[in-house]
């Protein structure tokens, strides 16, 4: 299955210049979203994971089911004030600007294996902090997964020594 038969290309969003890859579509259709969440899974159960970890929103979209089709845990990481107990935090640079991220402190234990999943590896500025977020509680990050990688922005450097998959390429 193309998989890029389902990413509307939109010019110009957020801001002029950029040409921005919307999932939704690949959402809205049941099998092409089956197919790429099996994708992921099958990524998944080759690195033997313990835990899902996704940061808002389009991580929760992707890794979610992820998390339900291998019947293990999901931990959310979230923009700050968004998470009710104790958290760690770190700050990071994005593409258009800068922000902050969150996770419980107790999300993950020490040695559990952890696969990130997003929509999208840009510069990497947010599946770095993400990293970052679940090696400090001693997690291991055994891979991330994305929908789409945009080559041009050279995320992957941030993700020199780590595995990763991603299921298209602009």
């Amino acid at each position: 299955m193309n998989l890029k038969d389902y990413i509307a290309k939109v010019e110009d969003y957020p801001e002029e210049g950029v040409t921005f890859r919307d999932i939704t579509p690949l959402m809205a259709n049941g099998e092409a979203f089956h197919y790429a969440t099996e994708q992921i899974v099958e990524y998944a159960r080759s690195l033997k994971v313990d835990l899902v970890a996704g940061p808002e929103a389009r991580g929760f979209i992707i890794g979610c089911p992820v998390a339900y089709a291998l019947e293990i845990g999901f931990v959310p990481v979230r923009k700050p004030n968004k998470l009710p107990r104790e958290t760690v935090e770190v700050n990071y640079d994005l593409e258009y600007g800068s922000n902050t991220l969150t996770m419980h402190k107790d999300a993950v234990k020490p040695g559990q294996r952890v696969l990130i999943i997003d929509d999208l590896l840009a510069t990497g500025g947010t599946i770095k902090a993400t990293i970052d977020l679940i090696e400090a509680l001693g997690g291991v990050v055994a891979g991330c997964a994305f929908l789409i990688e945009l080559e041009d922005l050279k995320g992957k450097e941030q993700l020199a020594g780590y595995e990763y998959k991603t299921l298209m390429t602009y």
